[in-house]
């Protein structure tokens, strides 16, 4: 495939395309147009082949597209036709929930090791991982050839944590802390902000309810409007 610069947008998109078509093969379904797959995904049509055609297509007209193949094509085009090992920096409440979440080891993403400052956690065990000591994480990382990182820390001391993670080599980082963490081009960040999906969430419903009213509103003629 020729190399081209590809859209955030289109690619935060292929995750759901991998979601549906995964419960279209659990169903046993083999063949699927873009028609068909709009009304599943509430999207148009044009717009699911618009995306496919970013990476190849993968479709043939008058057929569709063969559900196992192209799931597993963007499985590769997200990278999870292989497995990809984790550290997480925080053991605390949202720490302990991303490794207890059984989910993400089915992608692909392997939880190999857990660090925290506090003395009072530390060789205690999350899942049969032992929570370590940060003194230890660069050995750790550079040993263990760590993809990832997954900071679930306070924003103050999230940014000291990313310049010794990017000095370690580590490849991506997936930030829940809020704050830009300032490291080299070649490291990617995933930034995740929980509260401003809530707040996301919050404009959208005041929207719906402003719309409501507007729409119930009485013209000059006594006539709803």
């Amino acid at each position: 495939m020729e190399e081209k610069e590809i859209s955030q947008a289109v690619i935060g998109r292929l995750p759901r395309y991998l979601r549906y078509l995964g419960e279209l093969k659990d169903e046993g379904i083999e063949r699927v147009s873009s028609q068909e797959l709009s009304d599943i995904m509430q999207t148009t049509a044009s717009q699911i082949r618009q995306d496919l055609n970013t990476f190849g297509g993968f479709g043939q007209q008058g057929y569709g597209y063969n559900v196992g193949y192209l799931y597993d094509e963007i499985r590769k085009i997200l990278g999870l036709d292989r497995e990809h090992r984790l550290i997480i920096v925080g053991a605390g409440h949202l720490g302990q929930a991303l490794v207890n979440y059984t989910n993400f080891e089915r992608r692909g993403f392997i939880f190999r090791g857990i660090f925290d400052c506090d003395p009072g956690i530390c060789e205690k065990t999350i899942r049969g991982i032992e929570v370590r000591p940060m003194e230890q994480m660069a050995d750790f990382i550079r040993e263990n050839d760590i993809d990832i990182a997954v900071l679930a820390i306070p924003k103050n001391s999230a940014v000291e944590v990313a310049k010794k993670l990017a000095d370690c080599g580590i490849k991506g980082i997936w930030n829940f802390a809020h704050v830009d963490l300032p490291v080299p081009e070649h490291i990617q960040v995933e930034n995740v902000h929980l509260s401003d999906s809530l707040m996301k969430l919050s404009y959208n419903i005041s929207s719906s309810q402003e719309e409501s009213r507007t729409s119930g509103k009485v013209d000059g003629n006594g006539q709803n409007r």
